[in-house]
């Protein structure tokens, strides 16, 4: 230890007096940064706050949110119509993650334009790789099923939605870099869902989708069915984190550039 370090400094006379060589303060017995608090310590940082959007960002969010809640309104009504059960009618993935493509959708607009936080961004994640998953597999397995829907309600729920939640997470990525093992609990819903879906589904003597129900094929068929898609969900939610986490990085430069 050398004659600086082990030397105390000395208290200037009055309470809170600048040192002229360094601009900073005698507070409490410490020298302290002009960047620092009372006490010397760095003032705590606060949560992270997402920029300013515009303000069609919001609106946009409230519109596709009431549509999806109005395609969702219809398509039940149509299947009450036609005999259709409401609990099989929310036993179907489709819908599920469109409820919480609504939820997500219309809490985070009307946050947005009150200047509040929206919905977390691990449950915006999670609502967009359930969408992802539901556009990807319609489109590779069910384009060509009946699905009982009305024609645009169908679009709507396999299509229009999922898009919408991938293009809101790329213009409005996460705050902060999320970590794999965070997302890995979007994992949860999905394998509780099969679970609940093979359970149910002989007792109802019904199942929701084709490659799901062991009648037509038996269990191995859907054993490597249900493979396939975990499979889309591991690889779909590897993609949604990367990307949101490459967004985020952007941003951030570009703001740290102005």
């Amino acid at each position: 230890m050398n004659e600086e370090d082990s030397a105390t400094d000395p208290a200037p006379t009055g309470s809170g007096s600048a040192d002229a060589p360094t601009g900073r303060a005698y507070r409490a017995g410490r020298w302290a940064s002009p960047m620092m608090g009372a006490g010397g310590r760095r003032p705590a940082a606060g949560p992270p706050r997402r920029s300013a959007v515009p303000r069609w960002v919001p609106v946009l969010r409230i519109g596709f949110a009431v549509l999806t809640g109005v395609a969702l309104g219809v398509t039940a009504a149509h299947a009450h119509a036609n005999g259709g059960s409401l609990v099989n009618f929310f036993s179907y993935f489709t819908v599920l993650s469109n409820c919480a493509a609504t939820v997500v959708l219309g809490y985070g607009g009307v946050a947005e334009l009150l200047g509040r936080p929206g919905a977390p961004d691990l449950v915006r994640g999670a609502a967009t790789l359930y969408l992802a998953v539901t556009g990807l597999v319609y489109a590779v397995a069910l384009s060509g099923a009946e699905t009982g829907m009305l024609a645009w309600t169908n679009d709507v729920l396999h299509r229009v939605i999922p898009l919408v939640l991938l293009a809101d997470w790329l213009l409005l990525p996460p705050l902060r870099r999320l970590r794999w093992s965070e997302a890995a609990g979007w994992l949860v819903f999905p394998v509780l869902y099969l679970g609940y879906t093979l359970l149910r589904g002989p007792h109802a003597r019904w199942y929701p989708y084709p490659f799901l129900d062991p009648r037509q094929h038996g269990y191995v068929r859907v054993a490597v069915s249900s493979v396939l898609v975990t499979l889309a969900f591991l690889a779909l939610g590897a993609l949604i984190v990367w990307v949101g986490n490459a967004r985020r990085a952007q941003l951030d430069r570009r703001r740290a550039d102005r």
